[in-house]
């Protein structure tokens, strides 16, 4: 298989190769082509301008195939694109031919058969081209409809004398081709209007030559219907033609080049400048009528321009409503699209049912994968959802992971059927390229006329529902009246914590961890603290188990990754060499984490030996196998792991010999039973011993004395930390303590005078 690959990667190469060679090649074909035209005489007969602009058709004509073996003939854009440039390739080779030598033919021949099978196959790509849009499809086509409109005005006065000669001589044969080649221009012509008006194409990286290329061949169009009696073969008309096809054999070959998955937006000229040009083009058409006789259908297409570009005056508040009412992303209505609905459903004692849905930890995908991976995903998501309600109800991307919808006329039973089947919707995992998703929702459901009529009651409500859901980590819940107890305390908390993030609120302390053995301080760990504009400072407990409940630790964590991580580039440059521990909850532990700390750490210029982890014993054993997957990647980059709070959780020693861990912390306590429970200090000697014999450090936590400290470094514990060195202090703080800390302790680790900061 691999041999295979190679080979066909061989031969894709070389077939690029190939058709880059045979674009160069028919390019600069061009250059010549038009030299010998016009160093003879442009408006005169040259048969060997003639065979040289054949020459370079058939060039144009290679490009083309080109680009259909390299898609295996599988885009209709290049297909059609393509057999518009052979057949009047094949038309101009059969007229060539025919004439022998001759200016032009006197009659009507075969060739002309080829030629007009050019437009529909023109206008075949085209049509594949203009892709639909969601949400705004309506205006751009408007605009779309305005320039073809336009466009079409202006041709049908051009080619007025063309319609009037046509139809009064010549054979019937002629006299329908001097009817049909303008009105098929006048289409070709309308339809290009169309693609420059339009703001949504996907015409591929080289749009302007097919744009260019359709308007030169409809110009060389219009000058061969206005000068029919005197067409030579070999003029310069003949090198518009040509021209126009050579910018389609290479838009061609660009969309053959271009990635199909890649979507090429707003191809078109800019709105405005579209509408100011149709417009003063239409008035023009007008006021030429006014002084000389035209086409009657010149006049109604100029005055349907004016109309048209007027009407997005007249439903421009309508369409700012629906925009102001509808989420952009997923077209659903938006919270203010709730808001503006859900009174009409709720009146009176009709039944129903809202359901607030959450998704849960969404946020580590846009911070793992990147937010353009978490549009695809809400994207599908609400698709998901649509399934599963009726058509009656009211489906609504509130903002962020949030949704809601209402459902008419159901009972409590219904309504929790409902859920779990919104639940089970996100069962399966979502694709978004190459990334396979899994998520999960939380629902909270309130209930009317049960929970109040009053909408923004009944959104507060299912709010707590969801809120109550999230935290118990139900997939759903049904308000009640005992929700109420701390609920909405709770959501109060949670707005001012988000608010928090914004705003900056949070700030880093840190506690040393002395050396037992000589009473050095090499490390200190980060504890975050909650700048309250009401409650002043608050300590990290009574704000992250919410914080955590509501999905907020990953961001949190990556503030205090960051503001720690740059302290810690700060101390080293004033030449305090010391690093610093983080707490991470286990829902930071994602296949993200390794690359987001080494972005952190080159770009303050860190080494990763200036930070250690700390993971909850809890946290680890959730998913061992995960978890040690993810830390062993991380240690191995140099950044230090610690495994915090041991001893609290079960199944520790199972998996303490594979972990990857540097160092183990011991709960508090352990270290506060030691006082007056003698099998709590054997238990404290015996973890020791079991670390080291596993090569790693012992830390203990909530020292507050002195007796303490001495009897655990008679045990052997490495490193201490607590209120009888220090409680924790402020960044500007640390280095001060250090150097006092210094001086007050002997050589063997024994404090002179007990620092406390």
């Amino acid at each position: 298989m691999g041999a295979d690959a190679r080979v066909a990667g061989r031969a894709g190469a070389m077939r690029a190769d190939v058709s880059r060679v045979l674009v160069i090649v028919t390019v600069m074909a061009l250059p010549l082509y038009i030299a010998v035209l016009l160093l003879g005489d442009p408006a005169r007969f040259n048969l060997f301008g003639a065979w040289l602009g054949m020459v370079v058709e058939l060039g144009a004509v290679a490009v083309c195939v080109s680009a259909l073996r390299r898609t295996r003939w599988s885009q209709w854009q290049i297909l059609f694109g393509a057999a518009a440039v052979a057949v009047y390739t094949a038309g101009d080779l059969y007229y060539l031919v025919a004439a022998n030598g001759e200016e032009s033919l006197a009659v009507v021949s075969v060739a002309d058969v080829a030629y007009l099978l050019f437009y529909p196959f023109m206008i075949g790509a085209l049509a594949v081209t203009v892709r639909k849009l969601k949400g705004v499809a309506w205006p751009l086509l408007l605009d779309s409809l305005v320039g073809a409109l336009a466009a079409a005005s202006l041709m049908a006065v051009i080619l007025a004398p063309v319609l009037r000669s046509g139809a009064t001589g010549g054979t019937t044969l002629e006299v329908v081709l001097a009817v049909i080649y303008p009105l098929l221009d006048l289409l070709l012509v309308t339809t290009v209007g169309g693609l420059l008006a339009s703001r949504g194409l996907d015409l591929g990286p080289r749009w302007p030559l097919l744009i260019a290329g359709l308007i030169l061949f409809s110009a060389a169009d219009i000058a061969y219907a206005l000068g029919m009696a005197d067409y030579a073969v070999g003029t310069v008309t003949d090198a518009g033609w040509i021209v126009g096809l050579v910018g389609i054999a290479v838009w061609v070959d660009g969309v053959a080049r271009s990635d199909p998955s890649v979507r090429h937006r707003d191809r078109g000229l800019p709105a405005l400048t579209t509408l100011m040009v149709s417009t003063v083009s239409a008035l023009a058409v007008l006021i030429i009528g006014c002084q000389v006789s035209i086409p009657l259908v010149a006049q109604v297409l100029a005055a349907l321009t004016l109309l048209l570009t007027a009407a997005p005056l007249l439903f421009r508040n309508r369409m700012l409503g629906i925009l102001a009412t509808t989420d952009e992303l997923t077209g659903l209505p938006n919270r203010r699209g709730l808001v503006a609905d859900l009174p009409r459903r709720v009146g009176g004692n009709r039944v129903g049912a809202l359901l607030f849905m959450d998704l849960d930890r969404f946020k580590d995908v846009n911070d793992a994968l990147g937010h353009d991976v978490g549009d695809a995903l809400l994207v599908q998501v609400s698709e998901r959802f649509t399934r599963q309600v009726r058509s009656s109800d009211l489906l609504a991307r509130l903002g962020g992971d949030e949704f809601a919808v209402f459902l008419n006329d159901v009972s409590r039973e219904e309504a929790l059927i409902v859920a779990r089947r919104l639940e089970a919707e996100l069962d399966e995992p979502i694709q978004v390229g190459t990334a396979s998703l899994k998520v999960s929702v939380s629902i909270g459901i309130a209930l009317t006329p049960d929970n109040g009529t009053d909408v923004t009651l009944l959104m507060r409500k299912a709010d707590i529902a969801m809120f109550r859901a999230k935290s118990d980590r139900s997939g759903h819940h049904i308000y009640s009246s005992m929700d109420d107890d701390g609920g909405a305390r709770k959501l109060k908390t949670l707005e001012e914590l988000r608010l928090a993030l914004v705003e900056g609120q949070f700030e880093l302390n840190y506690q040393p961890k002395v050396n037992l053995p000589d009473g050095a301080v090499t490390s200190v760990e980060a504890l975050i603290r909650w700048n309250h504009p009401l409650l002043g400072q608050l300590p990290p407990t009574s704000f992250l188990p919410l914080a955590e409940e509501a999905g907020l630790m990953p961001a949190i964590s990556a503030l205090v990754l960051r503001d720690a991580v740059e302290q810690a580039a700060r101390w080293r440059a004033e030449g305090l060499e010391i690093s610093v521990a983080v707490n991470l909850s286990g829902s930071c532990i994602q296949d993200g984490l390794p690359r987001q700390i080494r972005l952190l750490l080159e770009e303050c210029g860190t080494l990763p030996e200036c930070l250690m982890l700390e993971i909850t014993e809890d946290m680890l054993m959730r998913n061992p196998a995960h978890t040690a997957k993810i830390l062993a990647r991380l240690r191995a980059k140099g950044i230090q792991i610690s495994i915090d709070d041991f001893g609290t959780g079960y199944s520790s020693l199972a998996y303490l010999r594979d972990l990857p861990a540097d160092e183990l912390k011991l709960d508090r306590s352990f270290i506060t039973a030691m006082r007056t429970d003698r099998r709590a200090q054997g238990l404290v000697g015996s973890i020791i011993d079991l670390a080291h014999s596993l090569d790693l450090r012992v830390v203990a936590e909530g020292v507050d004395n002195e007796a303490t400290r001495a009897e655990l470094r008679a045990l052997g514990c490495d490193l201490a930390q607590g209120f009888h060195f220090a409680r924790p202090l402020p960044a500007a703080g640390v280095a001060p303590w250090i150097s006092a800390h210094a001086l007050a302790t002997d050589p063997d680790g024994s404090p002179l005078v007990v620092q406390r900061g």
